[in-house]
């Protein structure tokens, strides 16, 4: 069984023993779900919330609902629902030790939400979670989604105080602008309770996960849309932690960061609200996920291979290949038969050309796999509008779901 670890990020949890994998590209992404050797070890979620608001911020004070808050009173407000999650990493996976990773309170039942890759690989009825007083309450793995680098735990003891569990509210991710302020809290390098401001720096990014971190493959195994980039300093040990608005309401899900060295380096991932709304319920009731699938491959369209291939605007995604027996596939989607070198690689030609889904135009593989993420079903039909030889059409697609990799050879 092979397990998808995003280390095209830097793994912002901390894997035990795994040091190494954090800088295993240059530059990267990487997971921020923590896993160190244990000799370094330092010692109503669910509702989307609108966050239309237009509340005013500067460097030392925050206006919401007309009550000014400075920054500690917000952390004040919102370090209870923020917890530490640590789990034993299994003897049959790479790793060895215990991973480290943050987590928050979804609801007042004990839901805990946090990052697949914090608890990927750890035996999912031997999850701890520790929150900012110190106390540890046992907690097991209720559903996993590693395309969206998703987990959701609960926790065990029923006798866990009831003010323990104090939910942190969803916003409205797809209400957010660059350059607005936000918070991060998590356990970086395992110091619980710490928090980093900044702003979300970027939006609607796509980052890839990559199935094996020890491979030279230059191909990821998937690609997480949408994704809220933010400067708010996050590292390893974060991974599963709440990303914040100024109001505390939870707009992403701190889940990667972009470096060279795997250190912070300025450029952080969150996983966006909407997401989390759209998919923890599901691995509440269900364990899992199922995400609409297409089933193709291939490449953003660039200037040398429109002038290749005779498409006048160099826009769309060209389709290379499709999965056998995949939904493209049965609707009639052809990939590339002639190979080229374009731009010192290899690319094969005479693929459709992507340049629309549902009437909305495409210019890269983000704005598909973005709509079928927020606004698609599995089983659902789409319609491509593709270009073949110079030619227009329009073909139907039935969405399957997505394969899971731990199912692959």
């Amino acid at each position: 069984m092979k397990r998808a670890i995003l280390v095209v990020i830097i793994c912002v949890s901390t894997l035990l023993g795994s040091i190494g994998i954090l800088g295993y590209y240059s530059p990267s992404y990487y997971n921020l779900g923590h896993k160190i050797p244990p000799a370094t070890t330092i010692a109503q979620g669910g509702e989307l919330v609108d966050d239309s608001s237009n509340a005013t911020t500067n460097a030392v004070q925050i206006t919401r609902n007309n009550n000014s808050l400075t920054l500690t009173d917000l952390f004040e407000e919102t370090q209870q629902s923020a917890v530490q999650v640590s789990g034993t990493i299994s003897e049959d996976t790479p790793f060895l030790g215990a991973s480290l990773g943050s987590g928050f309170v979804y609801d007042n039942i004990g839901h805990i939400i946090t990052n697949y890759h914090v608890v990927a690989g750890s035996n999912p009825d031997d999850i701890s979670i520790t929150f900012i007083d110190g106390t540890v309450y046992s907690a097991s793995v209720v559903g996993t989604d590693q395309y969206s680098d998703l987990a959701v735990l609960r926790v065990q003891d029923d006798d866990i105080p009831t003010d323990k569990l104090i939910p942190l509210p969803l916003g409205n991710s797809s209400a957010l602008l660059v350059g607005q302020e936000v918070v991060a809290i998590g356990n970086p390098f395992g110091l619980s309770g710490s928090m980093t401001e900044g702003i979300v720096s970027g939006l609607n990014r796509l980052i890839p996960v990559y199935q094996d971190p020890f491979s030279n493959v230059a191909e990821p195994a998937f690609s997480i849309p949408d994704v809220i980039q933010t400067d708010a300093a996050i590292n390893p040990g974060n991974s599963g932690g709440p990303l914040l608005n100024i109001q505390g309401e939870v707009i992403g899900i701190n889940s990667a960061i972009f470096s060279t060295t795997g250190g912070f380096a300025g450029v952080g991932f969150a996983i966006p609200s909407n997401t989390i709304a759209k998919i923890a319920p599901v691995l509440i009731e269900r364990g899992s996920f199922q995400h609409p699938w297409l089933g193709v491959s291939g490449i953003d369209m660039t200037p040398e291979i429109a002038e290749a291939i005779g498409l006048g605007e160099p826009r769309g995604f060209l389709v290379i290949d499709t999965a056998p027996d995949g939904p493209a596939a049965m609707a009639g989607i052809q990939g590339g038969d002639t190979p080229a070198q374009l731009g010192g690689r290899e690319i094969p030609l005479g693929g459709d050309v992507i340049l629309a889904i549902d009437g909305r135009d495409v210019r890269k593989i983000d704005d598909v796999l973005g709509y079928l993420q927020q606004a698609k079903e599995v089983g659902e039909t789409v319609t491509l509008t593709v270009w073949r030889d110079g030619q227009i059409m329009n073909i139907d697609v039935t969405l399957g779901a997505r394969p899971s990799l731990q199912d692959s050879p």
